[in-house]
């Protein structure tokens, strides 16, 4: 990733705080997520500070060994999360060269969510659906991100395919994703961001 991209992607969680410190909660989404349905009822109401998108899902919500991916979250402002985005933001001067999904995977794993006493929900897959792990029920999924895919390009035909599929699909459980090819090709690509 080039220098460039990673300082904007710092800037983005310098702003997203301040939004928090303003007072506002927020849904921040990647430009690379389909939105199929409302995903807003498939949100937790358990006083969840945190609920955010995972690579890979297994089965339990609040369990901190799910893979996240920052391109889907929902966040509630308050002094939890103001102090998680401060100290996200805080870190990329330790962390040079690494993009802020990547820190922020780190931070979960050495416990920032608990020490902050964060409640978090992970997103099941079965809702918000992606590349890496595609939901099998096209009755349920509302999103799906192109993860675990390079380039614009490939993103792109591969969304554009899945969303045929589900157009016709006319939300029945029976139909199948179309195979991301174009996004499997990808990785065989030297690519610069």
């Amino acid at each position: 990733m080039s220098t460039d991209f990673i300082k904007m992607m710092w800037r983005r969680t310098l702003f997203l705080g301040d939004v928090l410190r303003h007072g506002y909660n927020f849904i921040f989404t990647d430009m690379d997520i389909l939105w199929l349905r409302n995903p807003f009822v498939k949100f937790g109401h358990e006083g969840e500070d945190l609920q955010i998108s995972c690579d890979w899902y297994n089965g339990r919500p609040f369990d901190h060994s799910n893979t996240i991916n920052t391109g889907f979250y929902f966040v509630t402002s308050n002094n939890k999360t103001m102090t998680l985005f401060d100290w996200w933001y805080k870190s990329r001067n330790e962390t040079a060269a690494i993009k802020e999904q990547d820190v922020l995977a780190k931070m979960k794993s050495m416990g920032a969510f608990q020490r902050l006493g964060m409640k978090v929900r992970f997103l099941d897959t079965m809702y918000f659906s992606g590349f890496c792990k595609t939901s099998q029920d096209f009755r349920e999924v509302c999103t799906v991100h192109a993860n675990c895919c390079r380039s614009v390009k490939a993103k792109l035909a591969d969304l554009t395919a899945s969303l045929e599929v589900w157009k016709r699909s006319n939300g029945t459980s029976t139909a199948k994703w179309p195979p991301l090819h174009a996004c499997k090709n990808s990785w065989k690509e030297n690519i610069v961001v």
